[in-house]
């Protein structure tokens, strides 16, 4: 079964990885990770073409504010405004862009009643009558970007699309699908590309799969 394609690149559940040992890994993580899943070559490349797909479909007679959800999204949102910023410079369409950068708080007594504060970032008021792009890192259950998506609605944005550089295939999932989705993953601990294990491993390019001695030894409990 190699990768197949509809609304993203599905990276199979019995995908082996690549390698470490043919990689430019920092020495500090040789001994902590499978194999590399996602090369930042690979990454670069799905970003453009969906900077691309989100130029194209963009209502351009909007600005349009991009949030970036942080701390794991601020790799893949600079690579993605960066192509989207060269599509502006180099095409007859133009989107005005504004960028905004915003942190999640779950708090739940369970995992269904909880709710989500956002933290940081402008007044949301400002998103009024724009076309909102938000860009994650990733989705796992989806639970937290629903409550987003209902905490954004009440300040009356334009549109809301949101981008996430990979999607978990996890039974736990809501069944929420974001609307530009660069890949679809099998349920591993990723981290790589400012993808973190308790704070560490966000300094890694490539998207890796972590080994489960790291998890033990990067554990909060062991650090």
């Amino acid at each position: 079964s190699g990768f197949s394609m509809d609304e993203c690149i599905k990276i199979p559940d019995d995908f082996k990885g690549y390698p470490i040992s043919q990689f430019c890994i920092p020495k500090h993580y040789e001994d902590d990770l499978e194999c590399v899943i996602i090369p930042k070559g690979f990454v670069l490349d799905r970003t453009e073409r969906l900077a691309r797909d989100i130029f194209q479909n963009i209502d351009l007679t909007k600005p349009t504010a991009a949030l970036c959800v942080l701390k794991g999204g601020y790799q893949f949102f600079n690579d993605l405004i960066h192509f989207l910023k060269q599509l502006n410079a180099n095409t007859n369409r133009s989107c005005q862009l504004s960028i905004d950068f915003i942190r999640l708080k779950s708090y739940s007594d369970d995992q269904s009643t909880g709710t989500v504060r956002v933290i940081g970032g402008d007044d949301l008021s400002n998103l009024r009558g724009k076309n909102v792009l938000i860009v994650e890192d990733m989705i796992d259950t989806g639970r937290t970007m629903t409550k987003l998506l209902s905490v954004l609605e009440q300040y009356k944005p334009h549109t809301v699309n949101v981008a996430s550089l990979l999607v978990k295939r996890t039974s736990r999932s809501v069944g929420y699908r974001p609307d530009y989705i660069g890949f679809e993953v099998p349920d591993h601990f990723l981290i790589g590309y400012a993808l973190d294990y308790n704070e560490y491993f966000r300094d890694l390019n490539h998207i890796a799969i972590l080994s489960s001695k790291a998890k033990e030894k990067y554990s909060s409990a062991n650090i």
